[in-house]
């Protein structure tokens, strides 16, 4: 990855969760962006709130010429993609002008490798199972573990990588 850096998110830098949350929500292809503020929603909100103040809160962030265009980042709660106490949930967003473009493996890779440095045996997430993620995770080496009518549940064992 030509000129891209890849750092944990300072704490000056948690303001940009929310804006990368945001990037995160999957609009189906036909349907309207939801309005910013969704992310704004109690159960959105537990994905950005006091984050870096909790135990698990971990992020990645993908750097090009000064400007933040991908980040990762996990902690511990009871989300979308919950699978058990201990286990931290994922969310992800790269900024649409670098999607496609490996940006996305590359940073989640050191990401797993960064939660597994951390002792966490796994992470997951939750992904519409209509947004093209689902094949990026799953050549990541997630797996469903659970799934729903439109969603999956997704769970990477760390002990993967080593």
């Amino acid at each position: 990855m030509d000129n891209i850096t890849f750092h944990p998110l300072l704490p000056k830098e948690y303001p940009l969760l929310r804006a990368f949350l945001y990037q995160a929500v999957f609009v189906p292809k036909g349907q309207n962006a939801p309005p910013q503020d969704i992310v704004d929603l109690p159960e959105l909100k537990i994905y950005t709130e006091d984050f870096g103040s909790h135990p698990g809160d971990l992020s990645l962030a993908a750097e090009k010429e000064g400007q933040i265009i991908g980040v990762v980042w996990c902690r511990l709660m009871r989300d979308f993609g919950y699978y058990r106490d201990g286990v931290p949930s994922l969310a992800m967003a790269v900024v649409k002008e670098w999607r496609g473009k490996g940006v996305g493996s590359c940073l989640l890779k050191q990401f797993c490798q960064l939660v597994g440095d951390c002792s966490f045996s796994a992470i997951s997430l939750s992904v519409q199972k209509l947004n093209p993620a689902v094949r990026l995770y799953q050549r990541a080496g997630f797996q469903v573990v659970r799934e729903n009518k439109d969603d999956l549940i997704m769970l990477y064992h760390l002990t993967n990588q080593q």
